[in-house]
């Protein structure tokens, strides 16, 4: 046969290789994505740093739906973001100092921790020039790409003590939004023909405002502190979410940290994980531009349930932004970018826009549980605000997951240091079942 078809004939044969009936992994005890069938996780690890917390256990061992709570190392996320919001100052080094150590820390420390991030904002030289090689569309493998090409830079690259792993932390946390930064402009130059700018770091200025005057220099006080908030809302999920379980159990055999955090930013890029935020802000274009009348439900329920019949949209059957795996009655990530997109919208004058977006929760939330007959609660996630919140800010839509990264990289450091230091660590490897029946080998000569 012809060697220019061989790769549709190999997708061809694999597809009835790829068929595993769905009652074998009841038949199996199988856990589906490593949940049970009440939905909660099925535990592989213990943390001491983030906390999701989305039901209640009875005394009798049932779950029950409950509003959903995070903690970072036992503080519940309200209380952190609450005094910010008060005293309007910016907190994402504070957490970031609070992840990474287990503590809080007093002003002395907070002061020189955001001096040392501020340090090792800006790139060496061959980075900079590696980025512009690279010039690619997509910034998650730029950022992935990056992430590896600091192997070469560091002169302990494999070394895993404590204090080590701590400096690399503390360099990538810094480094991430700059080369996110450096990326996006010299992206807009190569692909959309834009004027190429680029600004480096200022000196006392933290991450979000560095982040933004980096990335157009035009922007609002209220600007850099929702996105100070953004970060910290994104900054740890507990060691379950899909990108960080991947740094942990590539950390767990020992690989060196740009690997494993390379590894963790391909699990954040895909659609089901970091890149939702688009999938939502992309529907609300959607239906913006569909629903006639922003404020009448009915109109608002006939299109969504359209929408779940796979009729209308991209037929997906899906409404974005709505439901959570482990979140019942409440995401309380989506409930405290609620609030900041609240704030926002009023300074951007977008507060119709605002209200509707609420009506597309309510009666999202409504029209799935109706749908799918579902007993369990269910909710709006981080994602169904964010992209808003993004858009609002002025950000274009090729960094909302990237920001989700520069975020996220606190989590997953904090992550891979516990990972890498607890007693009784060993090597994660789960098992899976074969169901293949045994084959007899014949001979080439009688196939």
């Amino acid at each position: 046969m012809k060697k220019e078809y061989l790769v549709y004939k190999l997708s061809d044969e694999v597809k009835d290789a790829c068929k595993i009936p769905q009652e074998a992994f009841t038949k199996y005890g199988v856990k589906r994505g490593l949940r049970n069938e009440d939905g909660s996780g099925v535990l592989v690890g213990l943390t001491n740093i983030g906390n999701v917390i989305g039901y209640d256990r009875a005394e009798d061992g049932t779950l029950k739906p409950c509003q959903g709570r995070l903690y970072y190392r036992g503080y519940e996320l309200d209380d952190l973001v609450s005094p910010l919001l008060k005293e309007k100052r910016f907190g994402f080094e504070e957490i970031a100092y609070l992840l990474l150590s287990g503590k809080l820390p007093d002003k002395e420390e907070l002061a020189a921790f955001t001096e040392l991030l501020n340090d090792n904002m800006p790139l060496d030289h061959r980075t900079i020039v590696h980025i512009i090689d690279i010039e690619g569309s997509n910034i998650m493998n730029i950022l992935s790409r990056c992430v590896l090409e600091m192997y070469t830079l560091d002169p302990n690259p494999d070394d895993i003590s404590r204090d080590n792993l701590m400096r690399q932390a503390v360099e990538l946390i810094a480094k991430f939004p700059t080369v996110v930064a450096y990326a996006y402009n010299i992206y807009r130059h190569s692909v959309q023909g834009s004027s190429l700018h680029i600004s480096h770091p200022k000196e006392n200025l933290g991450i979000a405002e560095n982040f933004l005057y980096m990335l157009k220099r035009d922007y609002t006080d209220l600007d850099a502190r929702m996105l100070d908030l953004l970060l910290i809302t994104q900054a740890e999920h507990g060691g379950g979410n899909n990108s960080t379980f991947t740094v942990r159990v590539t950390s767990s055999t020992r690989t060196d940290t740009y690997s494993s955090i390379a590894a963790g930013i391909g699990s954040l890029k895909g659609p089901l994980h970091g890149g939702a935020n688009i999938k939502c802000i992309n529907m609300f274009h959607h239906l913006k531009e569909n629903i006639s009348d922003w404020t009448d439900i009915d109109e608002i329920d006939t299109y969504l349930n359209r929408m779940l019949r796979k009729e209308a949209y991209d037929k997906s059957g899906l409404i974005y932004g709505i439901g959570h795996a482990v979140y019942t009655m409440s995401d309380p990530r989506a409930v405290e970018l609620k609030r900041l997109a609240g704030e926002l919208a009023k300074e951007k004058g977008r507060m119709k826009e605002y209200d509707f977006l609420k009506l597309i929760e309510q009666e999202g939330v409504k029209c799935v549980t109706e749908f799918r007959k579902s007993k369990k609660p269910i909710c709006a996630n981080l994602d169904f605000y964010s992209g808003f919140i993004y858009e609002m800010l002025g950000l274009p839509q090729e960094i909302y997951t990237p920001i989700f990264a520069m975020a996220r990289i606190v989590g997953w450091m904090a992550h891979r240091i516990e990972e890498l230091n607890f007693e009784g660590r060993r090597i994660i490897r789960p098992a899976y079942k074969n169901i293949q029946e045994q084959k007899e080998y014949v001979p080439i000569d009688e196939r």
